[in-house]
């Protein structure tokens, strides 16, 4: 297992490299920290990784729904949302799946574009406007239409892309949600392209791929080993604690690295403690002794998010 984990990293640190591998030391400047913790992560996660902790998250209106097609356009927009105080965002959330009804993918098949519009001419969360949720349903119709599903157009993406993580489904997945949209949808999430973190929508896969107690898994057609972590602010600065990654800015690259960190530990669902890390500070409990005890990261060494991501 050891020895599978370190051609795990080698080889993301040869991607992220430009094609010069780094020594062993390299590899295991990542596995090990992060093997040090692997029962208390463990225990976390069997701890906090239960339906009842999950609110407040936008997940939770995921559960609402039984077809899978409703789960993954359902789970886009809630996962688009989601930046900002959790309060507005669930109430954005909210108001939002409330207009297209107990059958969101069917409401957006069967509805026109220039009536998307006329549905969310009011609608307002942050930054984001009625114009590009309109646009967002657009680009969802069309891909609909296309391949069926969310998830036929992710896949067939990723295919083509040939990558050893979910990078090129998903920019295939953003590239053809935003062409009916006009640029609307780019406006609204983060491209991947940009090198950003897009923490979104990686959040979005993981509702999407994994399956627990905890996340839905309607998608079939990846694996939870290609997954990069969902990577805010807090989970960067909990990742520099643990010795995960020493970048300083909370971008794609910062992902990879602290995918690959992880995967050490659970080489074949390297996001598993996702959703547990994120519980301390959303529910505002004592942290466990291991987190406790990690040194300080001074925010002045990292490099402000300032677009929701």
């Amino acid at each position: 297992m050891l020895k599978d984990n370190y051609v795990r990293v080698a080889d993301f640190l040869f991607r992220e490299s430009s094609g010069h591998y780094y020594n062993d030391s390299s590899a295991e400047r990542l596995i090990m920290p992060l093997r040090k913790h692997a029962g208390s992560l463990e225990e976390l996660y069997l701890r906090y990784n239960h339906r009842r902790y999950v609110h407040p998250d936008p997940l939770e209106f995921l559960y609402g729904y039984d077809d899978p097609a409703d789960v993954e356009v359902a789970g886009l927009i809630a996962a688009g949302l989601a930046y900002g105080r959790v309060r507005q965002i669930l109430a954005s959330v909210r108001k939002a799946l409330d207009r297209l009804g107990p059958n969101p993918a069917g409401f957006v098949r069967k509805t026109s574009t220039g009536r998307f519009e006329k549905t969310f001419a009011d609608f307002k969360h942050r930054f984001t406007t009625g114009r590009q949720m309109a646009g967002l349903l657009a680009g969802i119709k069309k891909t609909l239409a296309d391949h069926g599903s969310l998830e036929a157009c992710f896949a067939g993406e990723l295919r083509a892309g040939g990558e050893s993580d979910v990078m090129a489904g998903l920019s295939g997945l953003v590239d053809r949600l935003d062409k009916p949209a006009g640029g609307l949808v780019r406006q609204f999430l983060s491209d991947p392209v940009r090198g950003s973190a897009c923490k979104r929508l990686h959040m979005f896969l993981r509702w999407m791929i994994r399956s627990d107690g905890v996340d839905p898994g309607t998608w079939r057609t990846a694996s939870p080993s290609a997954l990069l972590v969902p990577l805010d602010t807090h989970m960067f600065r909990l990742a520099r604690a643990l010795g995960a990654t020493a970048r300083t800015a909370a971008d794609l690259r910062a992902a990879r690295e602290i995918t690959a960190a992880f995967a050490a530990v659970q080489p074949d669902d390297p996001v598993k403690y996702d959703f547990c890390l994120t519980r301390i500070g959303i529910r505002g409990e004592p942290p466990p002794q291991f987190i406790a005890e990690l040194p300080a990261q001074p925010k002045k060494r990292t490099k402000r998010i300032v677009e929701p991501d």
